[in-house]
């Protein structure tokens, strides 16, 4: 008779023959191996099928499961393997994602200390374009301990994930819970079901779930969350805060609306927020019809405790103020001023070239707090755009900057600005004067000479942002330098007269985020493809004077 396991892992998977062998080889390797794992399969049309039964017959532990029609989502693969489960506890893994091999371990000894309904754990992230890691919402697991109840720490909201907790099956099947089927973002109504039902949860602060990123994946081939730009993502994000609500205040949990309404204005809600700037008219027409309805509904306290200048953009998406919406959400988070401002009788100071008319937009867009004429000038906002950009001869760019200083702390006249960018050990600072064209705003060109940046001998292969500094008083301001939304890409080859290693520097919209002034190094040639890599695994072996030498070596092979 086939012993009971310990823990049950589902994987679920659809058209995804490539990873999920990766996926189920990370189940294999855990340290505690009385686990059973089931594949269920959304009713691929690729090789799945044939792989997930490779895997299958490599190890009695993996049983696959197919559904007989594809469901379009998480949820029905998820429940129909919970049918057939057999283990007193459950995890959940996504195809494209793996488990750190002490994560089954680590959450079962997590409930072997404590009577409770879940564990849960930290996620680490991976970028798949780049390979660095980080871990989502360290904040939330940084600490071990275990948690009576959601209202003991509501902020716990956030972490909304159901792959990264492992489940008493009890918990489940008492509570009749499952996941929602027939909607988008099903994590996060299962997870607040699952926070508001748990007597007690214990959170550990190692790794159990490890999620790959990839922001750039083509838009047909996208997880969910990677496809921000339809307005059926909007519907469906909205459709499930919706069912959230309901669920609090049925199940007696509506003391937490202000806490689960806060964490959709300040994650959900920011996540849109950041792409405004590069939408269309069209599209953020279609955004607003979709949200404002909600938003309009949500407590006022949750607004209270975000920044102002998410606020800002808030409020301008209320009023159905677009175009501005996209100019004020440029630089959320870096502390970019807004191009002008307004002052009632009162000397208030508004976002805005007019003073808002009703009592929400006077609220939410009043800035007299942020201090624009009087903070100190290191911390003083101002906003830097790039309006034109002209490439010259060789590595050679100009940049046409725009400086609104809308708290006019700029003394009048012409002032010196200095680009910095700083790819190698020290920054490259190329200065040009900015001359006022109106009150509070400034206009120069600098001349970008990529030529001239100051790389290591060894070579540099990375990605830069130059930024903009100013100096009053003698001291400095460092900001965020704003480009174009959209222009050419701009390429030169590089090769040094110094005989360091020639490179491609591409000059390019950032197309993320803020969309700042993106800089993109790559070595090139011999000295790139064979020496470069020599001498860097040298490095890496050798302390800070072997370092030297190998380069040295580097430079006289060239």
């Amino acid at each position: 008779m086939t012993p009971i396991p310990d823990v049950t892992v589902t994987v679920i998977v659809y058209n995804d023959a490539e990873r999920l062998p990766r996926a189920v080889a990370s189940l294999r390797r855990q340290t505690h191996e009385n686990i059973e794992i089931i594949i269920s399969d959304d009713h691929s049309t690729d090789d799945t099928p044939a792989v997930a039964r490779r895997l299958a017959a490599q190890d009695d532990r993996v049983t696959y499961l197919r559904l007989p029609a594809n469901s379009g989502g998480c949820s029905a693969p998820r429940n129909r393997a919970l049918e057939i489960a057999r283990g007193p506890f459950l995890m959940f893994l996504d195809s494209d994602d793996e488990l750190p091999e002490r994560a089954v371990e680590l959450l079962l000894a997590a409930h072997r200390e404590h009577e409770v309904d879940f564990t849960m754990g930290a996620v680490e992230r991976v970028r798949v374009d780049t390979g660095r890691t980080s871990t989502w919402m360290p904040h939330l697991v940084a600490e071990r301990r275990t948690v009576h109840g959601i209202a003991a720490e509501p902020a716990l909201f956030f972490e909304h994930l159901s792959t990264s907790k492992m489940y008493r099956r009890a918990f489940l099947d008492r509570n009749d819970l499952r996941f929602p089927e027939g909607i988008h973002y099903e994590d996060q109504l299962f997870s607040a079901q699952a926070y508001c039902l748990a007597r007690a949860f214990t959170v550990i602060p190692e790794p159990v779930y490890r999620w790959y990123i990839a922001p750039y994946e083509a838009a047909e081939a996208a997880s969910i969350s990677n496809q921000r730009h339809k307005l059926s993502n909007v519907r469906d994000r909205v459709h499930v805060q919706r069912l959230i609500d309901d669920f609090l205040t049925s199940s007696g949990h509506g003391a937490l609306q202000e806490a689960k309404d806060h964490k959709f204005l300040k994650h959900d809600f920011r996540m849109y927020a950041g792409d405004l700037p590069f939408r269309d008219e069209e599209w953020l027409t279609g955004f607003a019809d979709i949200v404002n309805p909600y938003l309009a509904g949500l407590s006022p306290g949750a607004y209270a405790r975000l920044p102002r200048a998410e606020r800002v953009v808030l409020q301008l998406v209320r009023d159905n103020r677009l175009a501005e919406a996209r100019l004020a959400a440029r630089g959320l988070g870096h502390g970019v001023a807004p191009r002008e401002t307004s002052m009632d009788a009162e000397g208030r100071v508004y976002w805005g070239g007019h003073v808002p008319q009703t009592p929400s937009g006077r609220a939410e867009l009043d800035l007299t707090d942020l201090g624009l004429d009087s903070r100190p000038f290191p911390s003083a906002q101002f906003r830097h755009e790039i309006t034109r950009i002209e490439r010259g001869p060789g590595a050679r760019v100009d940049l046409t900057v725009r400086t609104y200083d809308p708290g006019l702390r700029l003394p009048v006249g012409p002032q010196v600005a200095t680009l910095l960018v700083a790819p190698g050990h020290r920054r490259m600072k190329t200065p040009f004067r900015l001359d006022p064209v109106l009150p509070g705003v400034f206009e120069g060109t600098a001349r970008l000479d990529l030529a001239r940046a100051p790389l290591p001998l060894d070579g540099f292969e990375g990605v830069r942002h130059p930024v903009l500094q100013l100096t009053s008083g003698g001291l400095r301001n460092t900001s965020l330098l704003l480009a174009p939304l959209t222009f050419p890409t701009l390429r030169a080859r590089i090769d040094y007269r110094s005989g360091a290693t020639p490179h491609e520097v591409t000059l390019e919209p950032e197309g993320r985020a803020t969309g700042r002034l993106q800089l993109r190094w790559t070595p090139v040639g011999v000295t790139a493809h064979i020496i470069r890599p020599l001498t860097r695994r040298a490095a890496a072996k050798t302390g800070p004077r072997l370092r030297r030498t190998a380069r040295l070596a580097a430079s006289v092979l060239r």
